[in-house]
Formats: structure tokens, C-alpha cells, sequence
């Protein structure tokens, strides 16, 4: 093996408790580490109903950059306390909204969006636990999430316009449209109103819909099955289906899956699964 193979690695070589050492000085949100490279981050204001400010807009922009490249088999996204996902911008702060000159807006605006950018950007699956409201920005956070798994008390509300903004936030536009549909984004996005639960599951808003209470406990099981799998091919499968959202050709689609095809099939670890898969009686 060349110097070069033993020395490289995809993830960071820096151990993930020195990774969360770090994300743990964070004011307003929390990091919680499970077996088999799992880690929650929850929006740490249950005061506040998991509210949103600007150093959490800054926060999350800052954790996502520093686990891109952790080594991590699944990110879980929730709120603190177990009975608010995340109400969106904390309307106690939109004195210092109203202060801020068009570049400093302007500057807030991108640190947030840079969040949002940075989820999708994980090469791992990241995993929305939802109980509670997930309201405007709280909606953004779950949507930037590949999965959402929501518990009987869930609720999602693309309420911008009822207090003057545009659904045009953090990706909240993009993300919902390819998500249900135009028609049914539009509905939500011109009136503000509330999808419950068993809604939501229907529309396909949310993924998955449990008992009350159970939502985090059921990401964490969901993590711990995509653990299971090789973590080359679900990186592989992560890269796929986010880029595959962005391409509008079929073509240029197939040309990214067999890109990846072909380097998967170079990784040890699937060269042997496909040698005891031949070597199974047929």
C-alpha cells in the first residue's frame, strides 16, 4: 500500500470527541453522542420554544462546516426537550433585524442560508426528529433534513407570509416544492396554515409518523440500520440523491449513478459482499 493510501482519508482524522469538545462550547444548540457514529444535535432553547436567533443562525452555519468532514455514519437533527422541534426566528430579536443595515441583512442572511447549504452538504444521512411546531425557520431546518421522522404532536407551518416575509428563506422554497409538489407548496406558502401530523405523513411532508414521544428514539433506530450498511455505499447513495435533485437531465442523472457504481465497486468492503453474495447457494 503506497504512502499516499495510508496517509489519506476522506473523513477527518481528528477523533469525534475532540470534534464535539468543540461543537459543545455552542450557546444554542447541544451535541449527544451514540454508538456506531451517531451524534443529535438539538436546538438548545426550550425556553424559547427552540426559537431561532442570530448566533444560532451563525451556530448551526459553524457545525455543519465542522462535521462535513467528521467521521459520522448519521447526523440527527431535533429540539431540545422533546415537545418543540423549532418555532422559527425569535420574535424577541426582531428589534435587532430592524436595525441592521442592508449589508449587515444581507450578511445575516447568507450566514443563515450557509446552514442550510451545509446540511445537504453532509456526505452522510441526516435525520429530522420532530415533535412540536417545525415553524418557519424550524420548518427550513427539517426540510434541509433527508428524512423526517415526526410523533403524533408534530406540526409544520410555512408561515412567512402571515408576518410579512416570503417562503423564499434558507431553501424553504426549493426544498418544499420538490418535496410535495407545486400545488401543495404553493397552497402552504400563500396561506401560512398549520399541517398537522397525520397530514403531513399523508402529503409526504413527514416520513415516517410515530407514538408521542418516540421520535428521537426512532431516528436513533433508523441511524442505527443505515450504520449497519457500508458507509462507502451510503455516502455514495447520500451523494446520488441529493445531486440528483439538482440535475434536470436524465441523462447527466445516469452519468453521476454510474460514476458512482464504478467507484463503489473498487472498495474492499464491497468486492467481499459481492463474492459471499455469489457464493450463496442459488
Amino acid at each position: 500500500m503506497s504512502t499516499v493510501t495510508t496517509h489519506w482519508n476522506r473523513v477527518s482524522r481528528r477523533p469525534l470527541a475532540d470534534v464535539l469538545d468543540e461543537l459543545r462550547t455552542a450557546r444554542t444548540l447541544a451535541f449527544d453522542e451514540h454508538p456506531d457514529g451517531i451524534v443529535v444535535m438539538s436546538v438548545n432553547r426550550p425556553d424559547r420554544g427552540n426559537s431561532q436567533t442570530v448566533e444560532m443562525f451563525g451556530e448551526i452555519a459553524w457545525a455543519t462546516a465542522t462535521l462535513r468532514n467528521a467521521p459520522l455514519r448519521a447526523l440527527i437533527i431535533t429540539g431540545a426537550g422533546g415537545k418543540t422541534f423549532c418555532t422559527g426566528f425569535d420574535l424577541a430579536e426582531v428589534d435587532v433585524l430592524t436595525r441592521m443595515s442592508v449589508s449587515e441583512f444581507t450578511d445575516l442572511v447568507e450566514t443563515a442560508a450557509a446552514g442550510s447549504t451545509g446540511m445537504r452538504a453532509l456526505p452522510y444521512p441526516v435525520i429530522a426528529a420532530v415533535s412540536g411546531p417545525a415553524a418557519g425557520g424550524g420548518l427550513s431546518l427539517a426540510l434541509a433534513a433527508d428524512i423526517r421522522i415526526a410523533d403524533q404532536t408534530a406540526s409544520f407551518s410555512a408561515g412567512f407570509v402571515r408576518i410579512g416575509l416570503s417562503i423564499g428563506e434558507l431553501g424553504t422554497s426549493w426544498n418544499l416544492v420538490r418535496l410535495i409538489g407545486p400545488g401543495r407548496a404553493a397552497e402552504l406558502a400563500f396561506t401560512g396554515r398549520t399541517v398537522r401530523a397525520a397530514e403531513a405523513r399523508r402529503i409526504g411532508l413527514a416520513d415516517r409518523l410515530i407514538e408521542t414521544g418516540t421520535a428521537l428514539d426512532a431516528a436513533i433506530e433508523m441511524a442505527e440500520t443505515i450504520a449497519a450498511n457500508s458507509e462507502d455505499s451510503v455516502r455514495s447513495t447520500k451523494n446520488a440523491v441529493v445531486r440528483n435533485l439538482e440535475i434536470n437531465s436524465f441523462r447527466s442523472a445516469l452519468e453521476l449513478e454510474n460514476r458512482g457504481q464504478a467507484l463503489a465497486v473498487q472498495v474492499p468492503a464491497t468486492r467481499r459482499a459481492l463474492t459471499e453474495l455469489q457464493a450463496r447457494p442459488q
